[in-house]
């Protein structure tokens, strides 16, 4: 119970909403495993029968296009939830999610989860905002995509990625994507994403140095 009580998912998420006696009872039901880097948490068209609390690590949400390219629609981080839409939609998961780098994840089962549901109010209040934000995200994510140009597109993942995982010591960028991964949440070729960072670097905008990508001028980034 009190990993379940301390447990970063259950501070950020729609679990916070649950009481103690709730929390005994996920604790008790749910199931705990790491996942590699690379490694499926599920796969789209895939009947989910419960929910993910992401307890360390990060994925990427994904799809795949008619050609077979992977598009990254978002990334999910610790103390996030995955599976709640499909959950209470009774449909497949619309998307895949793959870790980026090995990571902690609890596994809880849809009648445990639909019971906190049904009796808690202010849990499913919770689960029915964090879908409303999705859906905005996903909105924002589409105009995005149909009405900003590609290098404005990777300036704003370069910047969001830096934002949102932060640095290494050294000032590189902490999550590691490979340049494939880069393109897919850019929305764009693997070679198109390659010059883009080629060009961002002579111009000092970037360094990069194997897989490592510092971003040297933040603001020069904004601009583009």
């Amino acid at each position: 119970m009190s990993k379940c009580e301390q447990c970063i998912v259950r501070q950020f998420s729609s679990l916070k909403a649950l009481n103690k006696e709730e929390l005994i009872t996920l604790a008790s039901c749910k199931t705990s495993y790491t996942i590699k880097r690379g490694e499926p948490i599920f796969t789209e068209g895939e009947n989910v029968q419960g929910i993910f609390c992401i307890k360390d690590g990060v994925c990427k949400m994904t799809k795949l296009s008619a050609n077979g390219n992977e598009q990254i629609v978002k990334l999910i981080s610790k103390g996030e939830l995955l599976g709640q839409r499909s959950m209470i939609s009774d449909e497949p998961v619309n998307l895949s999610a793959i870790a980026v780098e090995d990571m902690e994840v609890c596994f809880v089962p849809k009648a445990e989860v639909l019971g906190f549901f049904n009796q808690n109010n202010n849990f499913s209040m919770n689960v029915m905002r964090t879908i409303c934000g999705d859906l905005k995200e996903a909105d924002d994510h589409l105009v995005t995509m149909a009405q900003k140009p590609v290098k404005q597109r990777l300036a704003e993942t370069l910047i969001y990625l830096h934002e949102s995982f932060g640095t290494h010591n050294d000032g590189s960028l902490k999550l590691k994507l490979s340049r494939e991964e880069l393109a897919g949440m850019t929305g764009t070729a693997t070679e198109s994403c390659i010059r883009l960072l080629s060009e961002f670097n002579k111009k000092g905008l970037i360094s990069l140095e194997g897989k490592k990508i510092t971003l040297l001028d933040i603001a020069g980034l904004r601009k583009v």
